[in-house]
């Protein structure tokens, strides 16, 4: 990769990560997981969908460190690099099932399939092993659900809206993958 393919990259997803963590910022005070998550994943699915896996994994890995520093990430930090971890997850599945492929059925399966694979994740690695074994939290804390289903629909409402937007994306932007 040369000098000025390196900037361009590192302008596209510094862009997508501003995006995410300003969509978090004007929707985390509407308290509507459903909002937020669904944008964030909407974030996710784009960054990899348009600049490459490379791409999507930045973003995936360091939007939730932003937003914690910025006040709108989750209340206990020990949970910030599982989010990390969902998303990678979600990205590198997409990637792997959908990647360069213009039949919309890979890319709506590597949709399902990515955001089975971040709830697995986050319900594994939060609602099974952090919360009640770290955190020490009762049954019925808030986590429990937020980590759990409402994960997966988030991730499937943004991975829909990123194919849709996505073929207007790629004409307006060009398809410039990493």
């Amino acid at each position: 990769m040369n000098i000025s393919n390196r900037v361009l990259w590192i302008t596209r997803t510094g862009i997508m990560i501003a995006l995410l963590i300003v969509s978090q910022a004007v929707t985390a005070p509407m308290g509507n997981q459903f909002i937020t998550g669904s944008l964030v994943n909407l974030m996710l699915f784009v960054s990899t969908m348009m600049f490459g896996l490379p791409s999507g994994l930045a973003v995936a890995i360091i939007s939730p460190f932003f937003a914690s520093l910025f006040g709108i990430g989750p209340a206990f930090p020990i949970i910030i690099p599982f989010i990390g971890l969902g998303n990678a997850a979600l990205v590198v599945v997409w990637h792997f099932i959908a990647n360069n492929r213009d039949n919309i059925v890979y890319r709506v399966i590597g949709v399902i399939a990515g955001a089975v694979a971040k709830f697995a994740v986050l319900y594994v690695g939060i609602v099974m092993v952090v919360a009640p074994l770290i955190l020490e939290l009762p049954p019925q804390a808030p986590i429990y659900v937020m980590f759990s289903f409402p994960q997966l629909i988030t991730a499937l409402i943004g991975g829909a809206i990123a194919l849709v937007i996505y073929p207007i994306l790629k004409k307006a932007v060009g398809e410039k993958r990493d």
